[in-house]
């Protein structure tokens, strides 16, 4: 039997993987594209699951708080990681915060052509 979830969870590892080197999304924006106004904890919940090996190519270090605030970044094997790997995609980080974070925002339902 599948977990109640588990089809939302594979949604958003989807529209994760969509996300653009350099960029990065909430996880309200997610949320929002699959339908669940209200859900960017849930998009939380599915990132926190998505470690380990099965979804280790995973970006989830993309996925920020709609201010632009690194709040997944314990969940990293290091507390600098998720910083780290978007500044070399480029993305501005300081204080745990992406600078200028609408000039980095990612939205799918803008950006991807939908038919």
């Amino acid at each position: 039997m599948k977990k109640k979830n588990e089809n939302f969870f594979l949604e958003v590892y989807e529209v994760v993987k969509l996300i653009p080197k350099g960029r990065v999304t909430s996880y309200g924006t997610i949320a929002k594209f699959l339908g669940m106004k209200s859900g960017a904890r849930m998009v939380g919940w599915a990132l926190n699951s998505s470690f380990g090996e099965k979804y280790a190519d995973l970006p989830a270090h993309r996925v920020v708080n709609s201010s632009g605030l690194l709040t997944g970044k314990h969940h990293f094997a290091t507390p600098t990681l998720m910083a780290d790997r978007l500044k070399e995609e480029g993305v501005p980080v300081e204080k745990d915060k992406v600078k200028d974070f609408k000039k980095y925002h990612w939205d799918p339902a803008i950006e991807l052509e939908i038919e």
